[in-house]
């Protein structure tokens, strides 16, 4: 049986029942009190009972601080994420209690979001967001539904189709050769993401130990989507890495991403190119492939991608190049 008591101009209502945790909580009127006691003794007695104490006195911000450090760690883009949970542990929506968070919350939490970043960045957010919420139900035993999954999701953005022309890889290899100050390595490194279609993040991780230049191959042992990879080498590929000096730790290219990013956005100032991401000279390497590779099979080996659809995304055919090969087959 519930206790009902006063407790200033309060009123605390405690469920005492052999086999569960005590339940207390505390409301504006008697009559409030007895109904939520009510409805506590019949989910026990019916094997519904679930206790929400948890989720009621810890915050977002406070489960996303032990995602932080217990769990994005083991994680591949580590780094990434954990920039991505920091800010959000500064939104409003992290000061509430994991119980108040509800579709609505996070609705605005979105629309709040789109009035600042693109789009892609907040369907990123509401991914990490349910990831969080995910892990907490799961593994750590707060009773929190599952509110991220009834959110709409802003638009997909289109995925960016930049090709380098060849006029444009010469002005930026030009840009990167190394004169004076600029990095020896950045020259090198460009020309094998061009010859590979291998990522910035497994290019700047590549060891000489994973290097056959014999067998014209580098062993990817460990890539983003938790695979081993075998990339094949090209003429210009095998004379890039022959000429390059052996760094102390090991690597192939000794460089770090801040690096990259700074050196690559200066290469594209001086070489005039605008509207140019390091990523996207994986998408022009990967068109390039698709002209020589004689089906999608040996290009998505070669490549990397685990689908024909994300493929799609990074293979830019021409038009005219398109119509030139139906010109041929028809003749």
């Amino acid at each position: 049986m519930a206790s009902i008591r006063q407790r200033g101009s309060r009123w605390q209502a405690r469920v005492v029942r052999q086999g569960f945790p005590p339940e207390v909580k505390t409301f504006q009127t008697r009559g409030e009190a007895e109904r939520w006691a009510r409805s506590v003794e019949t989910d026990m007695d019916r094997g519904a009972y679930q206790n929400t104490r948890t989720a009621e006195r810890t915050t977002l911000a406070e489960v996303l601080s032990r995602y932080i450090e217990e769990v994005a760690p083991l994680k591949k883009g580590c780094k990434d994420e954990v920039i991505r949970l920091k800010a959000l542990s500064r939104s409003t929506l992290a000061k509430h209690a994991l119980s108040n968070i509800t579709a609505a919350a996070v609705a605005k939490f979105r629309d709040d979001r789109l009035k600042v970043v693109a789009p892609g960045t907040v369907i990123r957010d509401l991914a990490t967001l349910g990831a969080v919420f995910n892990h907490a139900r799961r593994e750590w035993g707060y009773l929190v539904p599952d509110v991220v999954r009834n959110v709409r999701k802003p638009r997909q953005p289109q995925g960016r189709d930049r090709v380098l022309s060849a006029a444009e890889e010469q002005s930026l290899l030009t840009a990167a050769e190394p004169k004076g100050r600029r990095s020896p390595w950045l020259y090198p490194l460009l020309v094998l993401a061009l010859e590979t279609a291998m990522r910035r993040g497994e290019l700047l991780t590549l060891r000489w130990e994973c290097v056959d230049l014999e067998r014209r191959t580098a062993f990817l042992p460990d890539t983003k989507n938790g695979r081993s990879r075998l990339v094949p080498l090209t003429p210009r590929a095998i004379q890039t890495l022959r000429a390059l000096p052996r760094s102390i730790d090991g690597r192939v290219i000794p460089l770090s991403e801040a690096a990259v990013h700074l050196r690559f956005k200066l290469a594209c100032e001086r070489a005039g190119i605008e509207n140019l991401r390091f990523h996207d000279l994986r998408h022009t390497a990967t068109t390039r492939l698709a002209e020589v590779l004689g089906n999608v099979v040996e290009l998505s080996s070669v490549t990397g991608h685990a689908s024909l659809q994300m493929l799609k995304r990074y293979y830019h055919p021409k038009a005219e190049a398109l119509a030139l090969k139906m010109q041929r087959g028809a003749s």
